[in-house]
């Protein structure tokens, strides 16, 4: 582990940048310890979560809901109409817009989508996009490219974007996201590294990334947050979550 410090906590500033606590995190589609999976999401004190493997079938609004509500949150875009990724907010977020978005479907291969929005904090204004990337290799780079051309097109200077990617760093989708995005945990290394633990060795394949002109203050895995346990993490999902604290400039 990089550091125990505990990342910044939210904030606006009076020039109007904000400080936001944003978390990924792979749910599993709420198969797990969806009490345990709350209490995770709850004690990180995020203002955006970005989730992959949200639940898309029976109920899965209710389940979304129920979820957002007991970790504090509301839904802002996503689910089964993004085929998995899912957007949560805290009330501190003024949303402007959201777009679930759908991709071209391989033969054989699951669909797959964003969950996108844009909002404020304070006069900071950020783009947001979750995503969980395909298992076939030549498949995910090409929704990697999707992902850079929808942050580009986005229509706001500063983006967080990012979930499962099903890819490590020394990836080839992994690494065209990284040449044109900042990685938010080599950026600022904080917590824990890696993300999926039911593999030997274990595994980095989530990551948080921004674009030019927002500042890491600290990302990685919260396994020393207040509130946080082993025990939950373990119990909630297969993944570990992926917390960043981020400095936003002010929207000029």
């Amino acid at each position: 582990m990089a550091t125990t410090e505990l990342l910044p906590g939210s904030r606006t500033d009076a020039d109007g940048s904000a400080v936001v606590r944003v978390l990924s995190y792979n749910i599993r589609s709420m198969k797990d310890d969806t009490a345990a999976l709350a209490r995770v999401i709850g004690a990180c004190a995020p203002d955006l979560v970005l989730l992959q493997e949200a639940p898309r079938f029976f109920r899965w609004r209710k389940k979304l809901s129920r979820l957002a509500s007991d970790s504090g949150l509301v839904i802002l875009s996503g689910g089964a109409t993004a085929a998995g990724p899912a957007l949560l907010c805290s009330l501190r977020a003024t949303v402007e817009r959201t777009e679930d978005v759908l991709l071209p479907l391989s033969p054989g291969q699951h669909r797959r989508g964003f969950a996108t929005a844009v909002v404020r904090f304070g006069g900071a204004r950020l783009g947001v996009l979750s995503c969980h990337l395909s298992l076939e290799k030549r498949e995910r780079y090409d929704q990697g490219g999707m992902l850079l051309e929808r942050v580009a097109g986005a229509g706001v200077e500063h983006v967080v974007a990012g979930g499962d990617l099903n890819d490590e760093p020394a990836g080839r989708t992994f690494r065209r996201l990284a040449g044109t995005l900042t990685d938010c945990r080599t950026a600022a290394p904080w917590g824990g590294e890696h993300t999926w633990t039911h593999t030997d060795p274990p595994k980095r394949i989530d990551a948080l990334f921004v674009t030019k002109g927002v500042e890491v203050l600290g990302c990685g895995v919260p396994h020393d947050q207040p509130g946080v346990t082993q025990a939950d993490l373990r119990a909630a999902t297969d993944h570990l979550p992926v917390l960043a604290a981020l400095k936003v400039p002010a929207a000029v």
